[in-house]
């Protein structure tokens, strides 16, 4: 069965108005093929290459890419992996071939332990990666969710949404299915966890 490893955890701190940092979580699921999920800031680079080195892999053993969404802190380090499959949005991308994808009729199969289904609200084009795992279902949802506070403070991510009414339906359905969540902005957590 596959394994979740979040190699950084990520975080957004409010600064003056209508600034705030922000970096993403960025987790690896290994299995018969390794999967990274958000690839964080570009200045994350030579973090990222140490952190998967510390798992006994270099950019080149990644097979497939997923960005959740296509703001810059879950893109910012693409180019460190030429050769992987992406699935950004409702693309996938192998070197210059480009299909689309309807995640929401179908998900996307990566293999029987992992694969990739439609959770838009946050940006129309939302991802999460579902990942079997011996604990539970793993789901690594990006910005579905900021953080496991988005309990007592849904107007973190509501006001980061495009759509919060159809977020909160893919948040919903999350949590219907999930054993463990990933979040965007924060650390993985366990599910039952009640929507708000």
């Amino acid at each position: 069965m596959a394994t979740v490893h979040v190699l950084k955890t990520g975080y957004v701190i409010p600064e003056a108005a209508g600034k705030e940092r922000a970096d993403c979580t960025i987790t690896l699921i290994k299995s018969d093929v390794n999967v990274l999920v958000d690839t964080g800031n570009p200045q994350d680079g030579e973090e990222l290459v140490r952190l998967l080195a510390a798992e006994g892999l270099s950019p080149s053993d990644i097979s497939v890419v997923v960005c959740t969404h296509g703001h810059s802190d879950h893109t910012g380090n693409n180019g460190l992996f030429p050769h992987a499959l992406f699935v950004v949005g409702r693309e996938i991308l192998q070197g210059d071939l480009f299909t689309t994808h309807d995640f929401g009729q179908t998900p996307y199969v990566i293999n029987d332990e992992i694969e990739v289904i439609a959770t838009p609200g946050h940006s129309s084009p939302d991802v999460s990666v579902l990942a079997k795992t011996p604990e539970g279902l793993v789901a690594v949802a990006g910005d579905l969710f900021e953080s496991e506070g988005d309990r007592e403070h849904e107007e973190l991510w509501r006001s980061r949404s495009e759509n919060p009414d159809l977020q909160r339906r893919s948040r919903e359905m999350v949590l219907r299915i999930a054993d463990f969540i990933v979040p965007g902005h924060g650390g993985m957590f366990r599910v039952p966890w009640v929507e708000g």
